[in-house]
């Protein structure tokens, strides 16, 4: 017997599908997504190697996950490529693009490479319960240096950014493990650079 209907766990993500296109129109993440989550969900991403974003309840989600983390991104698109659903887990992948709101002089999209997903689990009542976003880091690191060199990146993302450089943390993110100090992070820098400089 399976967890949720597969007719019901289509309708959700039929439902999730339009309230992006909302949210990707009208630059309001929260309106339209906030009521998709159940009051104890939990949303989570990988940050970096040593970061995690955590948000723990709905208004966590909405405060943090679709509020501070999207500021600058309001208007970004993320249109979804590939979708699975696994109804006897009651799970759904989604697979999804990140482009930017704003174009090259030839006319070109500026995009991540690649592809992201979501992870999500249902919980009922047409909501998620939980959800695990995944993306390559490295890939969205190089379109924001692409944006900032053509002028294009947004002014909340520089501060951001700005932010970040000085060591600053967007709420929700926490260390995955417990920080190295200075000598084990110079011991390591080193070996990459005996690695590079000698092949071993």
């Amino acid at each position: 017997m399976s967890a949720y209907p597969r007719k019901e766990l289509e309708e959700m993500v039929d439902r999730w599908l339009e309230a992006n296109k909302k949210s990707e129109q009208e630059g309001d993440w929260i309106s339209h997504l906030g009521a998709m989550y159940t009051d104890a969900a939990e949303y989570s991403w990988n940050m970096g190697p040593n970061r995690e974003f955590i948000a723990r309840g709905r208004k966590e989600i909405e405060d943090w996950a679709l509020g501070a983390h999207m500021e600058g991104f309001e208007k970004w698109r993320y249109p979804y490529e590939k979708i699975i659903i696994d109804e006897q887990l009651g799970e759904v992948i989604g697979i999804w693009r990140q482009v930017a709101p704003v174009k090259r002089a030839d006319g070109s999209e500026y995009e991540v490479a690649g592809v992201g997903g979501s992870w999500f689990r249902y919980g009922g009542d047409f909501k998620w319960c939980w959800q695990r976003d995944f993306f390559d880091l490295g890939n969205v690191k190089s379109m924001f240096m692409e944006l900032a060199a053509d002028g294009k990146l947004d002014a909340s993302v520089k501060q951001r950014l700005s932010k970040l450089a000085k060591g600053q943390q967007l709420p929700g993110v926490y260390p995955i493990h417990a920080e190295h100090g200075f000598a084990k992070k110079a011991s390591a820098l080193l070996a990459m650079i005996r690695i590079v400089l000698m092949g071993k």
